[in-house]
């Protein structure tokens, strides 16, 4: 028993360790993601569930920060959106950089209809509520300014609501 304790220990800082150095390795990402509102994850209950709560921006809107495989990226929630919706800036810093010929799907936004490019990302975190192999849509630049967090990563989970003012997402 001592043996996985120290084990378990030893992984743990292990993480730390590396998350730091994966910190390191990308400043310049971490200064060109804006600051958002502050989400709070509290910590798993018995059950074994993840929640992360969120608070509305001085606009009433629900941004936070989450990583795609392990880059830092800011998110709106959307629950209007069928898939998180990325722009062209954004999935260039993830290595995804779409082709003219890759912009087939039509999409409706609220700045009007335009090509976008399917894509499916790896890994979603979003404080600490992880999901693997998740729909996206890269959009041009000037037709989204925001990252939105859609319903192919929403819908994964067991819930998400507003309730109290906050944005209540759960694994």
């Amino acid at each position: 028993m001592r043996s996985i304790m120290i084990f378990a220990a030893f992984m743990i800082g292990l993480g730390t360790i590396m998350a730091q150095i994966a910190d390191r390795m990308t400043p310049a990402l971490a200064n060109t993601v804006p600051p958002k509102a502050a989400a709070v994850v509290e910590p798993p209950a018995s059950s074994g569930l993840r929640s992360l709560s969120i608070a509305p921006d001085a606009r009433g809107h629900f941004e936070t920060e989450g990583r795609i495989n392990g880059q830092r990226i800011g998110f709106m929630v959307d629950t209007g959106a069928s898939v998180i919706a990325l722009n062209e800036s954004s999935a260039a810093r993830f290595g995804l950089r779409p082709s003219r010929g890759d912009y087939k799907a039509t999409v409706t936004t609220a700045n009007g209809t335009i090509k976008a490019a399917a894509t499916r990302l790896a890994m979603v975190d979003i404080g600490g509520i992880v999901l693997h192999d998740v729909d996206a849509m890269v959009l041009p630049d000037e037709a989204l300014s925001e990252n939105l967090l859609g319903l192919s990563f929403l819908s994964r989970l067991k819930r998400f609501e507003y309730a109290k003012g906050k944005m209540v997402l759960e694994q």
